[in-house]
């Protein structure tokens, strides 16, 4: 599906955490292209102001940035309200920030290590789901997209926290499509590896090596994220709530 054949988003007010970049930022385009607002949020709020600039321009869309740190839920709540006066609604959310910093070992992951972590994948996308979906629920409704990782179900040590944190998320799909239904489907986009900027850090020869065990044998390009996240977004997934979509180049299939 492509965003620039068909305006299928058209009057769609669309809120995307972690959205000034990487996957984040390719779906804030793909939905601006289909016709909807977009309201980019992430911690840089002069990263945020520049992408919305960058979508007002290429799309004549209404974009606005706004700088939230999703951990801290006070900023959550200001982000909530400040896209409600801003649009007056929302009608897809995108739970996409997310982190997963590097440690020693696992005997060597401070608290605050800990802390930050679930509290960006977890924490802030339960408090953000919850603050949007009651409302988009009182209203016409709509639909969230978590962002959650492959690492949910293949866990490695490297990441243990994060892939802790995106199982619990793929958690609070299901249990919000329950509390927001029937008008808020909810559903998780599970991605594999992208080349995002955040993979220029990424020992890329040992990766390829690593890839070679997996249908797909290479790692996604970001806009390979895009049909699903249109599918999800728009009225094509009437009837899908409480799904965990996986986007992984099949690694999911081999345990």
């Amino acid at each position: 599906m492509d965003a620039d054949d068909r305006r299928i988003l058209e009057g769609r007010v669309a809120l995307i955490t972690g959205g000034s970049r990487g996957l984040g930022r390719e779906m804030a385009g793909a939905f601006a292209r289909a016709g909807a607002d977009v309201i980019v949020a992430s911690r840089k709020a002069d990263a945020c102001a520049t992408t919305a600039e960058e979508l007002r321009t290429e799309t004549g869309c209404r974009a606005i940035g706004i700088g939230c740190h999703v951990g801290h839920w006070a900023e959550v709540e200001r982000l909530a309200e400040t896209a409600f006066a801003a649009f007056g609604k929302v009608d897809i959310l995108v739970n996409n920030a997310g982190m997963s910093p590097l440690y020693p070992s696992l005997g060597e992951v401070s608290e605050e290590l800990f802390d930050k972590v679930i509290g960006v994948n977890l924490k802030g996308p339960f408090r953000l789901t919850a603050l949007v979906g009651e409302r988009m629920a009182a209203a016409d409704g709509g639909s969230i997209i978590n962002v959650s990782s492959v690492a949910a179900i293949r866990p490695t040590p490297a990441e243990l926290p994060y892939a802790a944190a995106k199982a619990g998320l793929d958690s609070l799909t299901a249990g919000f499509a329950q509390a927001l239904g029937p008008s808020v489907r909810v559903n998780s986009i599970m991605a594999g590896p992208f080349l995002t900027d955040i993979s220029e850090a990424w020992d890329i020869e040992a990766f390829e090596v690593a890839w070679q065990r997996f249908p797909m044998r290479r790692a996604g390009r970001p806009e390979e994220v895009i049909g699903a996240a249109l599918y999800l977004a728009s009225e094509a997934s009437s009837y899908t709530t409480g799904a965990v979509l996986r986007v992984d180049g099949g690694m999911g299939v081999v345990l």
